[in-house]
C-alpha cells in the first residue's frame, strides 16, 4: 500500500513472516544508519536479510535502537551482533530486562500467554543493553558514541526519545521533527493501536501516550509503525479503539 523508501530514504526491510515486522534502517550521515527493532532469525527463515542489505547498499550501522522489548522486535540481536560485535544496543530502562542474561523471565512471561512457547530458545540469554533510552532525549545525547564526524553527530541529535507506554512498560518512538517523521513502535499503526493485553501492557496508559503524540507531533509526520503498513500522516490516521 505504502510504497518503501518513499519518505526521507528510510529503508522498510520485514520480518518476523507473519508478524509482518517492520525493521527499519535509518540514514544518518554518509553511509552511516541506526536500525530499529531487528526481526530477522532463522526460526522465520530470514535470518540474514538485515545483514544482507546493509552490506548491498555498503551501510555502517552504529547503533540498534528498540521501540520495545518483544521478541519479535528483538529476535535479531543475536544475528546482527555476530555480523557487528561492537554495534550498541539501545532500550529504554523500564523494557531492558527483556533481552540481556535474564530475558527468558518476561519472554516466556509474553509468550507462554500467547501460545508461542517455540520461541523463547531464540530469544533467552539476549545480548546486553549498552545504552539505556530516555525521554526527551536525542539518540546523540543517549548514545554518547566518540566521533569527530559531526555531521552524523548532528542527525543523530535530529532523532528524539519518546516515552509512549502502554504497549510495553518501557515502549518509545522516535521523533524527527525536522524530517516530520515519527517512527512509533508498536504505539501507534494504521487505523489502529497497540494491543495492551501482554505483559507490562495498559490501555488507559497507551491512550494517554496516542493523545501526547497526537499534541507533540505536526499533523504531517509521516509514520513508520512497528508492523504492517506505513507512510500515512498523523493528521490523517484515524485510531480505531478496542
Amino acid at each position: 500500500m505504502f510504497p518503501p523508501d518513499l519518505f526521507m530514504d528510510i529503508h522498510v526491510v520485514k520480518t518476523a513472516a507473519d508478524w509482518s515486522v517492520n525493521t527499519l534502517v535509518v540514514p544518518l550521515a554518509g553511509n552511516k544508519v541506526f536500525i530499529v527493532d531487528p526481526g530477522c532469525s532463522e526460526v522465520f527463515n530470514d535470518e540474514d536479510v538485515v545483514v544482507s542489505f546493509l552490506k548491498e547498499h555498503n551501510y555502517e550501522p552504529v547503533a540498534i535502537v528498540l521501540t520495545h522489548g518483544h521478541f519479535d522486535h528483538v529476535i535479531g540481536l543475536p544475528v546482527l551482533k555476530k555480523a557487528f560485535p561492537e554495534l550498541p544496543i539501545a532500550i529504554h530502562n523500564l523494557d531492558k530486562d527483556f533481552i540481556g542474561k535474564n530475558s527468558i523471565s518476561l519472554q516466556n512471561s509474553v509468550l507462554a500467554a500467547n501460545g508461542w512457547v517455540r520461541f523463547l530458545r531464540y530469544v533467552t540469554n539476549l545480548p546486553e543493553p549498552d545504552f539505556l533510552l530516555e525521554d526527551r532525549k536525542t539518540l546523540n545525547e543517549i548514545l554518547s558514541l566518540k566521533s569527530s564526524d559531526k555531521d552524523l553527530c548532528d542527525a543523530l541529535a535530529e532523532w528524539q526519545v519518546l516515552h509512549t507506554p502502554g504497549h510495553s512498560r518501557g515502549s518509545v518512538c522516535l521523533y524527527n521533527e525536522s524530517k516530520s517523521v515519527l517512527i512509533s513502535g508498536d504505539t501507534i499503526f494504521y487505523r489502529a493501536r497497540g494491543r495492551t493485553d501482554m505483559t507490562g501492557g495498559s490501555k488507559t496508559r497507551i491512550m494517554d501516550s496516542i493523545g501526547f503524540l497526537d499534541m507533540y507531533c505536526k499533523k504531517e509526520t509521516v509514520v513508520y509503525p512497528g508492523h504492517d503498513f506505513y507512510g500515512f500522516k498523523m493528521g490523517e490516521n484515524v485510531i480505531y479503539d478496542y
